[in-house]
């Protein structure tokens, strides 16, 4: 028991009881002064407060709960009491404050913000879209960051709906193949079919059946425009089955087509694949060297193909960096007279690229193995019919603390395997999958979240560790292992302890995540008091790695840096080796859509600075082919392999054809920015929703005085900057809109898109410590669970200081009546005498 003190300057009292009585002592020699100055001793403790702190279960029997009910309109195609009945249930039995959302925006945000964080849980019965004030994922985040479980009640649709939405560019090139896509969305995941039309400038060019079974179906459209100016895309379904609202069933999409950006390019190398491909999609001045800064105040972008540093001055790199700092884009392409072969390295051109010129180190080979436990202990009670739901106990939170590892973004490079135990351990993965791609990840994320507890009645961690050395076994680059469990492992501590220690011989970086809770006995040696978890890390002597958190909270685990990767600084001189490649980070407007189909045989080994994002990455050892920033108010990307046709290698000629040449055209389009010229009126503003304003802005290149109509009428701007203006502007009608010759597209409410239930927010929902049900299994069970997330382990100090009084009072009247005692014996003796008489 640890005792603090709550005054410990009183403690500086004892000083003059010392004093005082050495004096005594001196003068008289007795006890009398040893017992009183013992008693001085206690009171002197007692003034300075004593205590110490024990651990209490709070828990409260009736919950404060608030329950938001989403009634809008998206929430048509399900019952309408959907929610009713719960809240009567639940207001019944503990309070409960109802908040209704209706009309025709859902700001579930909102009210999860409004009423997280003070003492409350939350249930929501939505659809789970958010689309009006603050974002759904920030106000989880902060329910989660304010122990506030957050549970939701996911309604049975009955009826089906589809909607559908054009996807693409506002702003064009004239003469290119422009793509846009076309996604149908429907509420279930039924078998439906439609008629799809499509109408360019208001004429039929399309018109074709399709079927879908999933959610989502993305149909690509490719349209060229010859004329410069406002045109307009418009899509039309007509479903053969069931469709609850035709209002989403029409979308409208403008388009202004501007004539091709000028760019100018300096190479060698004129009829290159990466000169071809640039000359058939832009205005491209092609010269052999730097034309000056005169030449680049038209141009939108510069293209540095395989330059050696000294070709250029040092004037003329200032004119580079003032010209892109203003704006202008600049794309460098690689070769072997490029980066660490064109004498980059410190140079005044490498302060405006993204990369260094010199080997990076790939820090990427990490192996994760996450141990999960599915043991009947973690289950806490009942059981539900969706897998994804655990009505009580650890199970939701074990879960919900695997989900949020995946979410480490120092996980972004790691192989990662799931694990699950009860009496048996079993692959839940499949092997290992690579968390680089999106889709690998919400695998993970989807079968972690449909894992059920076991009906086996034993916890065998040993089981878990035996597979997860399995799978580690002959794997290379760093090795982790993170077990999350209640922590009952009584039973299998023994071959528990002899597998983790085979584990860590192999290298293996282990961890615990101990979810601790009271209805896990089995977890604590009652002779001891020690959770066994515990004394399994520390006789591992690995009890940093132990983590013990409660019910809701998330454990933070700090990997150690991964191990590197031998640099390949003679990847040229050993022959051909190829190199596929891989799209890093696949939602950037360059590699979104871009299918990366082509090899590669060689590239400039590059580091990226920090800052920097790297889009394309070589799949086998991680070094960076593509790396972009931001500079000034340009942008500047670093293609750190060849144009394709090099004088002495041909390192990248697949790169520029088929699907992979859509690399090169959306890094000149994402360098270029805004392709229109810098000329007279350029009006900017995106399509929008029907009841969603629109912020369209103005820029004066030439002297006048602006002037913008909607339909005819007059609009009101507002200077924001120079020569700039603003203004908003909410058209009461769906269709396509003119604003002096720029068109708007104005479509159904942004409340009718999304249909059906959204399946994304569910991890955020566990994150919480919240769970998910259906209505029915909400009505028996959600109270249950609310009650056990009310519970929580606090630090209550105790005074000691009574205590400490008591002792001294005892001793002051033990002092008294033993001298009384003394005294009576001698008054009933009178002739005996005092000893040393």
């Amino acid at each position: 028991m640890n005792i603090s003190l709550e005054h410990p300057e009183m403690l500086f009292l004892i000083i003059p009881v010392v004093i005082a009585g050495f004096y005594l002592l001196r003068k008289t020699k007795t006890k009398l002064v040893e017992w009183r100055m013992l008693v001085a001793f206690l009171l002197v403790l007692a003034l300075a407060s004593p205590y110490t702190t024990v651990t209490q279960t709070i828990s409260e029997k009736d919950p404060s709960l608030v329950l938001v009910q989403d009634q809008t309109a998206s929430m048509d195609i399900f019952p309408k009491e959907t929610g009713t009945e719960l809240y009567k249930a639940l207001t019944a039995n503990t309070p409960t404050t109802l908040i209704r959302l209706t009309g025709d925006k859902t700001s579930l945000g909102d009210a999860v913000t409004q009423y997280a964080g003070s003492g409350n849980q939350m249930v929501l019965v939505t659809d789970g879209y958010n689309n009006a004030g603050k974002s759904l994922v920030d106000a989880l985040g902060f329910a989660k960051e304010t122990h506030t479980p957050v549970y939701l009640v996911q309604p049975e649709p009955k009826a089906n709906d589809l909607s559908v939405e054009v996807l693409g560019d506002k702003t064009v090139i004239v003469d290119n193949q422009n793509e846009f896509e076309i996604l149908v969305r429907q509420a279930s995941e039924q078998n439906v079919s439609y008629l799809l039309e499509i109408f360019v400038d208001g004429k039929l060019t399309q018109s074709e059946p399709f079927s879908q079974s999933s959610r989502n179906k993305t149909i690509p459209y490719n349209q060229n425009f010859a004329t410069l100016g406002a045109h307009n895309i418009s899509v039309k379904i007509t479903p053969s089955g069931e469709d609850f609202n035709s209002v989403n069933n029409e979308f409208y999409k403008s388009v202004y087509v501007v004539p091709k950006p000028k760019l100018t390019l300096v190479t060698g190398e004129t009829s290159s694949p990466l000169a071809q491909i640039l000359n058939s999609l832009y205005d491209v001045s092609v010269v052999s060297s730097y034309p000056g800064a005169a030449a680049l105040e038209s141009s939108k972008v510069l293209v540095l193909d395989n330059q050696l540093i000294n070709m250029f001055s040092e004037t003329q790199i200032k004119e580079i960096k003032k010209y892109v700092s203003d704006g202008g884009g600049l794309v460098v392409v690689g070769g072997d007279r490029a980066y660490n072969y064109g004498n980059y390295l410190n140079s005044s051109l490498e302060e405006i690229l993204p990369v260094l010129s010199k080997p990076s180190e790939y820090k990427g080979g990490r192996n994760l193995v996450l141990i999960i436990d599915v043991s009947p202990s973690t289950q806490g009670g009942n059981r539900t019919e969706d897998p994804r739901v655990n009505s009580s106990g650890t199970h939701g939170d074990i879960l919900g603390n695997a989900i949020y590892i995946l979410q480490n973004k120092n996980l972004k490079d790691a192989n990662v395997g799931v694990i699950a135990f009860g009496s048996e351990g079993y692959d839940v993965s499949g092997g290992f999958l690579f968390t680089g791609l999106p889709q690998n990840q919400a695998i993970l994320k989807d079968k972690i979240s449909r894992l059920t507890t076991s009906e086996e009645e034993k916890t065998s961690l040993d089981e878990g560790l035996k597979v997860a050395k399995g799978m580690l076994t002959g794997k290379d680059g760093e090795l982790d292992a993170i077990i999350i469990s209640d922590g009952a492992i009584k039973e299998s501590y023994d071959p528990s302890l002899q597998a983790a220690k085979e584990l860590k011989d192999m290298g293996v970086n282990l961890y615990f995540i101990h979810v601790h809770t009271l209805a896990a006995p089995s977890q604590t040696d009652l002779t001891t008091k020690e959770f066994y978890a515990e004394r399994l890390m520390q006789n591992l002597g690995l009890e940093n790695n132990y983590k013990r958190i409660n019910m809701t909270e998330r454990a933070d685990i700090s990997f150690k840096p991964s191990e590197k990767s031998p640099e390949n600084e003679k990847q040229q001189e050993e022959g051909p080796a190829t190199y596929s490649l891989f799209a890093y980070s696949p939602d950037h407007f360059i590699t979104k859509n871009v299918n990366l189909t082509s090899n590669i045989t060689g590239y400039n080994d590059v580091t990226p600075k920090a800052g920097a994002e790297r889009l394309v990455i070589t799949s086998t050892n991680g070094k960076p082919v593509l790396t972009t920033w931001r500079f000034g108010l340009g942008r500047v990307g670093a293609l750190t392999t060849d144009n394709g046709e090099g004088e002495s290698t041909r390192w990248a000629s697949a790169l520029y054809s088929g699907s992979s040449a859509k690399l090169v055209s959306g890094t000149i389009n994402w360098a270029t920015g805004n392709p229109r010229a810098k000329e007279g009126a350029v009006l900017d503003g995106p399509d929008t929703w029907l009841g969603t304003p629109s912020g369209l802005n103005l820029v004066m290149y030439d002297e006048g005085i602006p002037q913008l109509k909607l339909d005819g009428n007059p609009l009101n701007l507002a200077l924001t900057g120079r020569n700039t203006y603003e203004t908003s502007v909410n058209p009461e009608s769906i269709g396509i809109h003119d604003i002096s010759g720029y068109p708007l597209a104005v479509n159904y409410q942004l409340e009718y898109r999304d249909m059906g239930l959204n399946k994304d927010i569910e991890p955020l929902i566990l994150a919480t410590g919240g769970k998910i049900y259906t209505e029915k299994e909400a009505r028996a069970l959600l109270l249950k669970d609310a009650r056990q997330n009310s519970e929580r382990e606090a630090n209550e100090p105790v005074s000691l200081k009574v205590y400490v009084f008591l002792a001294a009072l005892i001793l002051y009247l033990s002092e008294i009546i033993a001298r009384r005692i003394k005294e009576m014996k001698k008054l009933n003796n009178p002739g005996e005498a005092e000893p040393g008489t």
